[in-house]
């Protein structure tokens, strides 16, 4: 009887993961030359200490690395603006029976350019960009500057715990 419990209580656990497919080869070009399985186990590290903070992210997220280009279309298709972003985050819904939390699509040049801005490396930035896309696809938003600063201290606190430091730096002293 006690055998049986724990197998029903195991098998009622959802499976927690993160699918990347790699769109665009450019994301294999880079100093360091990432092969594929780079890319999957920075995005699994990331999926992992997110999830530390967020049980809510408990299930599937797939992660698309793609270009300028089709970050520009689902952009105008989804959002009505017609130009490339960086990250964008599709939550899952709950018609998707509660295991998929969603979809995020990162664009390789638009990344590039802003780490090379910020002086970082594309690894530390590209994972600051999937936190947090997967923060949007449990709720968080930045439309005001409460939910800004909410949410900009939730991915200091999880790229805290990959190594990385703050992006926001003096936002965070500030109590931003």
């Amino acid at each position: 009887m006690r055998m049986m419990r724990r197998a029903q209580k195991k098998a009622a656990v959802i499976e927690a993961m993160i699918d990347v497919v790699i769109e665009d080869e450019a994301w294999f070009i880079e100093d360091e030359a990432w092969p594929a399985a780079a890319l999957e186990a920075l995005a699994a590290r990331c999926y992992d200490a997110a999830l530390a903070f967020e049980p809510l992210l408990a299930g599937e997220i797939a992660l698309l690395l793609t270009n300028d280009a089709h970050l520009r279309a689902l952009n105008a298709k989804y959002r009505g603006k017609d130009k490339p972003t960086n990250v964008l985050a599709f939550p899952g819904g709950e018609e998707n029976g509660g295991g998929f939390v969603g979809d995020i699509a990162l664009a390789r040049e638009t990344c590039a350019s802003e780490a090379k801005d910020k002086h970082i490396t594309l690894q530390d930035h590209a994972a600051h960009l999937i936190i947090h896309a997967m923060l949007h696809l449990v709720g968080y938003d930045h439309h005001s500057d409460a939910e800004a600063g909410a949410m900009e201290r939730r991915e200091a606190e999880i790229l805290n715990r990959l190594g990385i430091a703050d992006p926001y730096g003096a936002a965070m002293e500030t109590g931003r």
